[in-house]
């Protein structure tokens, strides 16, 4: 890869890192919308999506209904830095491979935002299937996080093996 080409590379990866901190309120706008969207298609109870407030209401048919707020830390958003700093390593040392590099990156990058959307399901489901205290406790502290984590590193070996495997004969 010739030089210019290789620093606009590296300049776009930064740039979109930089737009996703900067518009991380946003994004977690977004991932609650496609949260509403499949809670609206997977349950029957009724989905309400409050994007201006990045919460998502279901249960709206039934006895109890609940709202989850995602708060910066719930956000796949810091998640997909790591993923970004390390394709700018990568295709800083490895310019050729830069296909291959945002390839790994586009799929690893979808599998963080489904990941956090399961996680949002996981959630859902343990507060149905347990009530809210119960249900929320076990969802988001504990199953939740092993998903996010368990994920989080799923997407990173996933990054890193699509970015470095050998091209077949």
């Amino acid at each position: 890869m010739a030089r210019f080409p290789l620093v606009i590379a590296l300049g776009a990866l930064a740039a979109a890192g930089a737009a996703v901190v900067l518009g991380e309120r946003f994004y977690r706008e977004l991932e609650v919308r496609l949260a509403g969207a499949i809670l609206d298609v997977v349950t029957t109870s009724g989905v309400y999506v409050a994007p201006d407030r990045e919460s998502v209401y279901f249960g709206l048919s039934g006895a109890s209904p609940f709202g989850l707020r995602m708060t910066p830390e719930c956000s796949s958003a810091f998640l997909l830095l790591p993923l970004l700093v390390v394709t700018m390593i990568m295709l800083y040392f490895r310019p050729g491979n830069a296909r291959r590099l945002f390839f790994s990156l586009g799929i690893s990058a979808l599998v963080v935002v489904l990941v956090n959307q399961l996680r949002i399901l996981t959630i859902v489901g343990l507060v149905h299937g347990f009530g809210t205290d119960e249900g929320y406790y076990w969802g988001h502290t504990l199953l939740g996080s092993m998903v996010s984590v368990f994920g989080g590193a799923v997407s990173l070996v996933l990054f890193v093996w699509l970015s470095t495997r050998k091209k077949q004969a």
